[in-house]
C-alpha cells in the first residue's frame, strides 16, 4: 500500500489537464504523420523496385526487419504493459485476479486463437487449391497424349503452348496464386493484432492527464509508429494486394493511434473515466494480452520461420540468410531500444 501512495502523490503533483490536452492534439497530428511515413516507405519502395532483380531480395530483408519490429513490440513493449496493469496494487489486491496469472493465461488464447485462424484459412485454401486440380482431371488424356507424342519426337524441350496444355504453367500459376493468398492472411491477421495494440496506446494516451506520462510518450510513439508501420508495410508489400486495398490498409493503421487518442478524449470529458482505475486497467491489461499473443504467434510462424526455413530463396544463397538475420536483429534491437521511454 506504500508504493500505492507513492505512486499517486507522484501522480498528482504530474497531473494538469490543460498541459495534458495541449500535448495530446499536437501528437494525434505527429503521430499521424510518423504512421503513413512508416507503413508507406515500404510499400512504395516495394512498388519502385518491382520486377528489378534485387526486388525480391530486397523485399525479403525489409521483412525479416518487420519480424523483429513485430516480435520485440509483443514482447518488450505490450506484454509487460499488459502484466504491469493488472500487476497493479489495485487490481492485483483482489480477487480473482491476485490468485492467477492472467496475462500470461489470455496471451495464450491469442496464441491460439491466431493459430486457430490461420489453420482454418489455410485449409480453405488448399480445398481451394485440389477442387482446381480435380476441376481439371478430364485434361489428363489430353496431357497423356501431348506426353506421347513429344516422346516420339524426342524432343528436348516443351514449347510454351504444350506447357499450357499439359497442365505444368497452369500448376506453376496455382501455387504462386495460393503463396500470394497466404500472404495476404497475413498480413490482414497481423493489421489486425497491431490495430487492437494501437487502440489501446491511444485510448489510454487519450484518457490521461498525466503530463509527465504524455510528454515521453509523444516522442516515443513517434518512432514507435515508424517501426511498426514499416513492419507492416513490409507484409503488405510482400502480398501483392490491389492499389485499393494497400491504400485501405495503410490508412487504417495510420489513423487508429490518434483516432484512439480522440476517443480517449472523449470518453474522459463525457465521463472523467480515471485510467487508473481498477477496470480501465483490466482491460488494458487483457487487451494488451490478447494483442501481444497474436502479434507473438504472427511474427515466429507467419514471418521468421516462414521466411528462414521454407523460403527457396533465402536457402539458395547463404549470404541473404546471414542478411536477413541481421535485419531480424536491428529490427528487434531497435523497437527494443524504444522501451527506455515507452
Amino acid at each position: 500500500m506504500a508504493v500505492c501512495a507513492t505512486d499517486t502523490a507522484r501522480e498528482l503533483a504530474c497531473r494538469d489537464s490543460r498541459a495534458a490536452t495541449n500535448l495530446k492534439l499536437i501528437s494525434i497530428f505527429i503521430i499521424f504523420f510518423t504512421s503513413v511515413v512508416g507503413i508507406t516507405l515500404p510499400v512504395m519502395l516495394a512498388r519502385l523496385f518491382h520486377g528489378k532483380p534485387v526486388y525480391d531480395k530486397a523485399i525479403l530483408i525489409i521483412k525479416c526487419f518487420a519480424a523483429g519490429v513485430i516480435l520485440s513490440t509483443s514482447l518488450v513493449h505490450v506484454l509487460p504493459d499488459a502484466f504491469d496493469a493488472l500487476a497493479n496494487c489495485q487490481v492485483a489486491s483482489h480477487h480473482p485476479w491476485k490468485d492467477f496469472p492472467f496475462s500470461g493465461l489470455v496471451a495464450l488464447i491469442g496464441v491460439l486463437a491466431a493459430l486457430l485462424v490461420d489453420l482454418t484459412a489455410t485449409s480453405h485454401v488448399d480445398s481451394h487449391g485440389h477442387g482446381e486440380k480435380t476441376s481439371g482431371t478430364h485434361y489428363t488424356p489430353i496431357t497423356e497424349e501431348l506426353t506421347e507424342n513429344c516422346n516420339k519426337s524426342k524432343s528436348k524441350l516443351k514449347s510454351e503452348e504444350e506447357r499450357v496444355e499439359s497442365g505444368e504453367l497452369t500448376t506453376s500459376l496455382e501455387g504462386d496464386e495460393l503463396v500470394k493468398m497466404k500472404q495476404r492472411l497475413v498480413s490482414q491477421v497481423l493489421e489486425i493484432g497491431i490495430i487492437f495494440h494501437s487502440v489501446i496506446i491511444g485510448v489510454t494516451m487519450g484518457m490521461s492527464q498525466n503530463k509527465c506520462t504524455i510528454r515521453p510518450l509523444v516522442a516515443a510513439l513517434s518512432f514507435h509508429q515508424i517501426f511498426e508501420g514499416m513492419g507492416l508495410g513490409g507484409c503488405i508489400a510482400q502480398a501483392g494486394f490491389s492499389l485499393g486495398t494497400t491504400a485501405y490498409m495503410c490508412f487504417m493503421f495510420s489513423v487508429t493511434t490518434p483516432m484512439g487518442i480522440v476517443l480517449g478524449m472523449i470518453i474522459f470529458s463525457l465521463t472523467g473515466y480515471d485510467d487508473s482505475s481498477p477496470n480501465a486497467l483490466i482491460l488494458e491489461g487483457l487487451l494488451g494480452s490478447l494483442s501481444s499473443g497474436i502479434l507473438i504467434y504472427m511474427a515466429l510462424v507467419d514471418l521468421i520461420a516462414l521466411d528462414f526455413f521454407h523460403n527457396k530463396l533465402m536457402s539458395s544463397q547463404s549470404w541473404l540468410k546471414k542478411a536477413s538475420f541481421i535485419a531480424l536483429a536491428l529490427g528487434s534491437t531497435s523497437m527494443s531500444i524504444l522501451a527506455l521511454w515507452a
